[in-house]
């Protein structure tokens, strides 16, 4: 497997398991209908865990635009191979978001509001205000790509491109889920944490691009958001990194 398959992969995994815990708590007549926002924060650190430790060893696992631009900021990760890995992840998160539409495949027609049917593709802010909705993605990405550094910066001697510390093996993917699920839980709810373009952009043009019942617009005066924050909280947060002398 290559590093671009590896990364489509992986996002593929992380979308299908992410966007499906959503699905599974806002879908009429689902089993999980109403479990609440801790439900699918634990769905979402379970789905980082099984992507990063898929693809790990093969691709650092990024999974993210985010990820990969601030690993580039900070010197460990070439620029020349940012946009592979962007438009790999894209593919990744698009793919994934079709297999949760077909996972449940007759709940689009039972769910009656257009709302909850986007909300299981892509993120929507609890108050719009884009300013506001701006600087929560980019808070929300500082603290992923500091942590994210910071505790390579703990288990890596030399830092390499990967997303997580390859000498802890598939245990290095825990503590990334856990900042993740920590993330979600403080963080999540003005805007839902994208914290991740391809997470927001790939399943939000699956949205717009798949035959659902009812669906709706897929609120495109918004998705700017959820890439541009995130992209500027990486940088910031790389640069901040950097600027503390990469303890």
């Amino acid at each position: 497997m290559t590093p671009l398959l590896g990364e489509f992969v992986g996002t593929a995994l992380l979308i299908i398991l992410g966007d499906g815990v959503v699905a599974n708590v806002l879908l009429t007549r689902s089993k999980g209908q109403g479990a609440g926002w801790m439900v699918i924060t634990t769905g979402w650190a379970f789905a980082v865990f099984l992507a990063v430790a898929a693809v790990a060893r093969v691709s650092g696992a990024h999974l993210n635009p985010a990820v990969s631009v601030g690993l580039a900021v900070s010197g460990v990760f070439p620029w020349v191979d940012v946009p592979g890995y962007c438009l790999a992840q894209l593919g990744g998160a698009m793919f994934g978001a079709v297999v949760v539409w077909l996972a449940y495949l007759p709940h689009w027609r039972e769910t009656a509001d257009a709302d909850l049917k986007r909300a299981v593709f892509c993120t929507a802010p609890a108050i719009r205000n884009a300013p506001a909705n701006l600087l929560c993605e980019a808070i929300g990405t500082f603290v992923l790509i500091f942590g994210i550094l910071a505790m390579k910066g703990a288990f890596e001697r030399d830092m390499s491109g990967a997303a997580v510390p390859m000498d802890l093996g598939a245990l290095g993917a825990v503590p990334v889920a856990l900042l993740v699920w920590a993330i979600g839980l403080s963080l999540g709810g003005p805007t839902g944490y994208a914290i991740n373009p391809a997470r927001d952009l790939g399943p939000r043009l699956a949205h717009a691009l798949l035959p659902i019942p009812g669906k709706g617009g897929s609120d495109w005066a918004y998705a700017g958001i959820p890439v541009l924050g995130p992209l500027v909280g990486a940088v910031l947060a790389a640069l901040t990194y950097s600027a503390l002398g990469k303890f």
